[in-house]
């Protein structure tokens, strides 16, 4: 059975990472594991694609999903909250040596670059950071009587998310915590691939479930229900 000519379901996992090009910057969803598009990257590792800027949570988990990525040497720059855990030894031992940059962002202010990317927004203010030197030389402002720095948008040319289901025009739903950062990258990139543990037919998903509409997502692929959630 044919999938319908508006199908957005890809036959693998390669072809729906095909095109990715050397330098892109590439939104990475997940929480720690939870929500890591782990299909999709390994994908990503196969498909060759190098010099990458990373846009993610974390900077990788023990030798699996990200930390594969930045172990094949793939990786340029890390954009992300928390580079460092008891399993992050591959990104620690990379930036150690000199190998990958960091630009070190506060979790909700990532949130919000990403948020503010997909919206449109040019650039808006936080008092996150303010004073410190994680914003040095950043414009500040003294708004409420609260120092605040300027922040710019955080898009991607191309997004790798997971959901737990999609139907076959794109539209989304999560599962739990692996929701995570997924809803706002999909908004943030050009072109936004989704893994997913199953695709349903158009008009089966229930529309107060729906997160992510249809036309955010170009590619879906279907890699299994341990993979989509993320999962080891």
């Amino acid at each position: 059975m044919t999938a319908p000519a508006y199908s957005r379901v890809c036959a693998s996992a390669a072809e729906a990472l095909a095109g990715i090009e050397d330098g892109s910057t590439v939104l990475v969803g997940g929480f720690g594991m939870a929500g890591m598009p782990v299909a999709l990257v390994d994908a990503l590792i196969e498909q060759g694609a190098t010099d990458l800027t990373i846009v993610s949570n974390n900077a990788g988990n023990g030798d699996t999903g990200l930390a594969a990525l930045l172990a094949a040497g793939r990786v340029r720059k890390v954009v992300c909250s928390y580079p460092r855990q008891h399993d992050s030894w591959v990104f620690d031992g990379l930036y150690r040596a000199g190998k990958v940059e960091l630009e070190l962002v506060p979790q909700g202010t990532l949130a919000e670059r990403l948020r503010a990317a997909g919206a449109g927004i040019g650039a808006f203010f936080t008092p996150t950071g303010a004073g410190t030197p994680l914003t040095e030389g950043a414009e500040t402002r003294e708004l409420d009587g609260r120092l605040q720095v300027l922040q710019y948008p955080l898009p991607g040319d191309v997004a790798l998310i997971a959901a737990h289901r999609a139907d076959e025009v794109g539209n989304l739903v999560y599962r739990k915590t692996a929701r995570n950062f997924g809803p706002v990258m999909a908004t943030a990139a050009r072109t936004t691939v989704v893994q997913v543990s199953e695709v349903v037919p158009a008009g089966s998903l229930d529309p107060e479930a729906i997160v992510t509409p249809g036309i955010y997502v170009d590619r879906i692929v279907v890699t299994g229900e341990r993979a989509a959630r993320g999962e080891q």
